[in-house]
């Protein structure tokens, strides 16, 4: 007789399954669910169900051209106006956990 379910193990980072995991809860779906029809969906499609693919890399400011550095501070100027910013030690924190 064949088994109806199959098991899984994988590693994923503490902080990411948990932020998942609260995510889920809030829908009402177990991840045993989300991985079942995560499978379902690469059958379905025959591929990842989602884009792969590498972001691109910022441009540093000496491949940059006067146009291009000039754009680039009036957008940041914009953000600033918006009150579109995060707090300088925010964005630290966020570079240092990426590093």
């Amino acid at each position: 007789m064949a088994a109806k379910t199959a098991n899984i193990l994988a590693r994923v980072e503490p902080e990411v399954k948990e932020k998942a995991e609260a995510i889920m809860a809030q829908l009402g779906v177990p991840a045993s669910v989300v991985i079942n029809m995560l499978y379902k969906q690469i059958i379905m499609t025959k591929s990842i169900p989602f884009s792969l693919s590498v972001p691109p890399a910022p441009i540093a400011l000496d491949e940059m051209d006067a146009a291009q550095f000039d754009a680039m501070m009036q957008a940041g100027f914009k953000d600033a106006k918006a009150n579109r910013s995060r707090p300088a030690a925010d964005v630290f924190a966020d570079l240092k956990r990426e590093l």
